[in-house]
């Protein structure tokens, strides 16, 4: 839809039977991940790629760069879809982190410190899933099982105060921009809320988004990323995890910035200049998770809000369906 609004058509590639971008798109390519020929029909249709999601698996992102570019590659999925990776990264880019470290044996949980800790498999997880609480080596021992004994990291616990999350664009000429740092409240280990202004410190903020600019760099980005990071009671900021796409904590930029992340990511993809970030009004975003989205007609009733339905087939629990931004409206 920022596609369209700028002159531009798209076409989208899914395995899904129905794919609700394909809704609003002028094409669509359905075929597996790994279907050489769907891809290959599918590139030839475009001048350039990018993705949406940060599991599509690295070699589907280098079969579609043998025929046109894709921005941003395959470097940041390879990081972003591995815990460990994604963690190492972060300390070669500058970026501070929680203690962690690799558990994939028996050994390493006879060594390990992290505790009390979240244990995480390193791949597939997202919104909580893959993951669980532990404070001894028994426990981290128990989870392990659980989890398939699978490669996985242990992350010690941070006293954090709150989370916040820096979406940073990157063109081809190198030029990046930041949006304004949004505050994230989480439950059950999904984003339920983000706020912007934050009302964070100013040297807080600052730190956010040099996390996020350097980050962008250490990529060599050309599209768009965005960084979640904890600040801690002492003021210090931590990077937890990134995903090179439009994320949703940005959300709120389609209803109160100048620029959304979705046109930021098409001008960043297409060559054009960035466009400005400046916050319109003051916001928060509230998703809508699983049947919240059947309140809709009050949502829509609601002149400071602005909302937003998916347009996916069946609500369930923990599922994201929707999310509507309260915009506050000048005085009259």
């Amino acid at each position: 839809m920022a596609a369209a609004r700028l002159g531009y058509r798209t076409v989208v590639y899914a395995p899904e039977d129905h794919s609700i971008a394909a809704d609003v798109s002028a094409g669509h390519v359905r075929g597996a991940y790994d279907d050489r020929d769907a891809l290959a029909r599918f590139a030839a249709q475009v001048d350039v790629i990018t993705y949406e999601f940060e599991n599509v698996p690295e070699s589907t992102v280098a079969a579609c760069a043998r025929h046109k570019p894709v921005r941003p590659g395959t470097a940041p999925i390879h990081f972003a879809q591995h815990r460990l990776r994604e963690k190492e990264f972060f300390r070669r880019s500058g970026l501070g982190t929680a203690d962690y470290q690799p558990i994939l044996s028996e050994t390493d949980i006879a060594k390990a410190t992290a505790l009390p800790g979240i244990l995480k498999t390193c791949t597939e997880g997202y919104d909580g899933k893959g993951q669980a609480r532990v404070s001894t080596r028994a426990e981290l021992a128990a989870a392990w099982e659980k989890l398939g004994r699978r490669e996985c990291i242990l992350e010690a616990l941070v006293d954090f105060t709150c989370e916040i999350s820096a979406i940073v664009a990157r063109g081809l000429d190198g030029e990046a921009r930041c949006f304004p740092i949004g505050l994230n409240e989480h439950r059950d280990g999904i984003l339920r809320t983000t706020t912007v202004p934050s009302g964070l410190p100013v040297s807080t903020l600052a730190t956010a988004e040099r996390y996020g600019l350097q980050l962008a760099k250490s990529l060599d980005l050309v599209g768009l990323v965005a960084l979640e990071m904890f600040v801690t009671g002492d003021g210090q900021v931590l990077a937890n995890e990134m995903a090179p796409r439009p994320h949703n904590s940005g959300h709120w930029t389609l209803d109160a910035c100048a620029t959304s992340q979705f046109e930021q990511l098409v001008r960043a993809v297409c060559g054009l200049p960035l466009g400005p970030v400046d916050i319109l009004a003051p916001s928060r975003m509230v998703n809508l998770i699983g049947h919240e989205a059947d309140d809709w007609a009050r949502y829509v009733a609601d002149p400071t809000a602005r909302l937003h339905l998916y347009g996916k087939g069946s609500a369930r629990p923990g599922r994201k369906m929707g999310h509507v931004t309260y915009i506050e409206l000048p005085s009259r």
